[in-house]
């Protein structure tokens, strides 16, 4: 089967993309292997951590080699589980504080600095692209001067994201290990050489070049570097010590679990060093862990970075496609967050991440009250059967731990 179309990723539009780095090791094992290597822990666990737990244990059993979940309640403790390993070699425990890369989650962040703006009366959700970025997408039926940053943010832009190399395979993944990524304004040009999915706010199609744009816009209208905004409007703010924008560095900061990629060949490849970080921007490349992440979103649904006008603004949604309602019900897109359907009753709100090595899914009350954060250090990538599980087995933890909390 062809691998699923993922619509939360960097990756499956940026994964295609070239990374780069210092020569890489490849470990490899079957995922039998793995499976029979993987014993689970719970780290901490303030109140009943047995379901949750279970469902850490249920995506380990998928394929997942490492599983890592935070869930932060109402009077800020916080239970939280691993499952699986934090390396196929040396089997050790996955690190409950453990570093990964973020992936699409940086895009909440990324949208909530252009909100603050918005709020500063710097910049206006109906200001064209052309006002802050002339005549950059005019080519082949793309009309920036139609293009609204709103629409950027809820994905209505039409604008495709074209990748420059098929990143598919080990091969593929150790051919373009040392490559430098194209830069932002090389992957709007790509964009720009093709046509668009639709005119500007009559469809939704995901669209990593619409976030790439909202970096450039930040830029602009500030003077300064999208990450650079982020860490003096966010990160500084919240304390979030251990989230970060990596830009040209590899690594991923001490402690993390190894971050493992599984393509057709049916084999773990180890993926954890890269610039895809620096390729995906501001569309997908920060690094954070569990708990830096848990507090990012319950601050930003809590009210403490948005003024209301903007918040509500964020909640605004608009309907999705066919492909994420069937793994999330009743999905809806707002300024870059999902709301999801809850099985209980009521919706959370959202954004998942995919990346070579590391898959991320979170959730948040609408009320900022509850949080939770599940770090895989597995991106399953062979066929669409596994990719879909993984996936289900990540949306079940989600809406069985903001469900549990609704009863306590």
């Amino acid at each position: 089967m062809n691998p699923l179309p993922n619509p939360w990723t960097t990756a499956r539009s940026l994964l295609a993309a070239a990374v780069a780095g210092s020569v890489l090791t490849t470990a490899a094992c079957t995922t039998e292997d793995m499976a029979e290597a993987m014993p689970s822990a719970t780290k901490s666990a303030p109140g009943d951590a047995a379901e949750l737990q279970r469902d850490a244990d249920a995506i380990r059993d998928v394929g997942v080699t490492g599983v890592q979940v935070r869930l932060v309640a109402a009077d800020g403790g916080s239970t939280v589980v691993t499952s699986g390993v934090a390396d196929i070699v040396s089997k050790s425990q996955v690190p409950a504080d453990g570093h990964f890369r973020m992936a699409s989650a940086t895009k909440t962040f990324t949208a909530t600095v252009v909100l603050q703006l918005v709020g500063e009366g710097r910049l206006a959700l109906d200001d064209t692209v052309d006002k802050w970025l002339p005549g950059l997408l005019r080519d082949n039926g793309n009309d920036s001067s139609k293009i609204t940053v709103r629409q950027l943010l809820n994905h209505t832009s039409g604008v495709v994201y074209v990748p420059r190399i098929q990143l598919s395979s080990p091969t593929d993944y150790q051919q373009y290990a040392n490559s430098a990524p194209p830069s932002p304004e090389q992957q709007v040009a790509d964009a720009a050489g093709r046509n668009p999915n639709f005119a500007p706010g009559t469809g939704w199609s995901y669209s990593n070049t619409g976030y790439l744009l909202l970096g450039m816009i930040i830029d602009k209208v500030t003077g300064h570097q999208w990450y650079e905004e982020v860490n003096s409007r966010i990160i500084e703010p919240l304390d979030l010590e251990d989230t970060s924008y990596p830009a040209t560095a590899i690594t991923v900061p001490i402690p993390h679990a190894t971050g493992y990629t599984q393509w057709s060949t049916g084999r773990l490849v180890d993926t954890t060093e890269s610039r895809i970080g620096e390729l995906a921007g501001a569309a997908g490349g920060l690094i954070t862990t569990t708990a830096d992440l848990n507090t990012f979103f319950l601050a930003l649904f809590g009210g403490k970075l948005l003024r209301p006008e903007q918040l509500a603004e964020m909640k605004r949604t608009v309907d999705t496609d066919p492909v994420i309602r069937s793994i999330f019900p009743g999905a809806r897109y707002g300024l870059g967050v999902f709301s999801v359907e809850l099985s209980c009753g009521g919706r959370y709100w959202m954004h998942g991440g995919d990346i070579t090595g590391y898959k991320t899914r979170d959730g948040v009350t609408d009320d900022g009250t509850h949080s939770v954060v599940v770090s895989m250090s597995t991106l399953l990538q062979d066929t669409e059967d596994h990719q879909l599980a993984q996936e289900k087995a990540a949306a079940t933890l989600i809406d069985h731990a903001l469900c549990r909390t609704r009863k306590n």
